[in-house]
């Protein structure tokens, strides 16, 4: 039988967390090849997977992407000085308002390792490929990773056609190459999305496992997925899944089969697409039935411990939670954790949760959420 993975096997074996948004300062002293995230609304669990995000993306552009999701906006004007909304990067900071000291830390307990971004109003002098540039009263960012350091400016730097045409370049030294890192949730899978996964699977052992997701709920019904239309087209012509259901002459659209279908199928697809990376699930509940959950989360834990991906998962659900446990303690080999986020006095605090008291748990009801 196959033994558990090694700690060193996960690009994150533990998570420090410091000055990210909402979270001063946290740190989970063990995450597993899944690790299911359970806590209040507000506790910090999005926060955490935006962490994630960010640490494999070596910070830009993901950090971008991040406030543009959050609608994290502040007003600027462009090089005409016509008014404009740009990505508010001091929403980054804990605080947010950060200072010349201020700086966020994200990776794991090897300092060395780590993804630090840092506020650096006076590295503009120092660089000669920015004296051309003028940033005004507006600061410029280090991310450092692994003694390598980028230098960007959030605002100005980013809207400004003479420094995008520079290419955002490195500074000195290229930072480590990001980790792949797909995202699902809360809400179902976009069809260009869904469109972009397919593609990369496609004619592979990883499309019959997408359709086996299905199949956890609609059992042997479901005979095969084929994506169709044109992505460049308009609305209705665009790519979409369709589903071949037995005994039904004419294939139906996944979307028509309920949000539960579409969002096993996209998780199946993503994880299919996160080899040798991260997959984060936010809301991971959403749309399956508590029936299905133990399936669902033995497809995802197997999945990822042959995909070699490392996945964290968030949850307000009780169902969610009893499904993992039951799906983790059955499958010994691979290692899954779940653990609670709870605010205190001073800060956040991390519970974890051993696969005994997962069993427990499941089978008495024992609230962890």
């Amino acid at each position: 039988m196959d033994t558990k993975p090694s700690k060193t096997d996960l690009h994150l074996p533990e998570l420090s967390i410091k000055g990210f948004r909402g979270i001063a300062d946290i740190s989970i002293p063990r995450l597993g090849r899944v690790t299911l995230i359970a806590g209040k609304n507000g506790v910090g669990k999005t926060t955490l997977l935006d962490a994630v995000r960010i640490y494999a993306a070596r910070g830009y552009p993901e950090l971008m992407n991040v406030l543009q999701s959050r609608e994290e906006l502040t007003a600027s004007s462009d090089e005409d000085g016509d008014a404009m909304l740009v990505p508010d990067f001091e929403a980054l900071f804990y605080g947010r308002n950060p200072s010349s000291d201020s700086f966020i830390s994200i990776g794991p307990a090897n300092h060395t390792k780590r993804l630090n971004i840092r506020v650096s109003p006076n590295l503009q002098q120092n660089l000669s490929f920015l004296e051309d540039f003028s940033a005004g009263d507006e600061p410029l960012f280090a991310i450092e990773c692994q003694d390598k350091t980028q230098v960007i400016s959030m605002r100005s730097f980013l809207h400004s056609s003479r420094f995008r045409n520079r290419g955002l370049r490195p500074t000195e030294s290229e930072l480590p190459p990001p980790i792949r890192c797909e995202s699902s949730g809360p809400s179902i899978i976009d069809n260009t999305s869904m469109a972009r996964f397919w593609d990369n699977v496609a004619l592979t052992d990883y499309e019959t496992q997408a359709v086996q997701a299905l199949r956890l709920i609609y059992g042997g019904e479901v005979v095969r997925v084929a994506m169709v239309g044109d992505e460049e087209r308009r609305a209705f012509h665009r790519r979409r899944a369709l589903v071949k259901i037995e005994g039904q002459d004419h294939p139906v659209p996944l979307k028509s089969l309920g949000d539960g279908a579409t969002r096993l199928f996209g998780v199946a697809l993503a994880l299919a697409n996160s080899q040798d990376g991260f997959f984060v699930i936010d809301e991971a509940e959403n749309g399956i039935h508590h029936s299905v959950q133990p399936d669902f989360w033995k497809m995802v834990i197997k999945t990822a411990h042959e995909n070699n991906v490392q996945v964290l998962a968030t949850t307000h659900s009780w169902d969610c939670v009893t499904g993992f446990a039951q799906a983790a303690i059955n499958l010994e080999e691979v290692d899954g954790v779940l653990i609670r986020l709870e605010r205190n006095d001073d800060g956040i605090r991390v519970v974890e949760y051993s696969e005994e008291e997962l069993q427990v748990a499941a089978k008495q009801g024992i609230e962890v959420r």
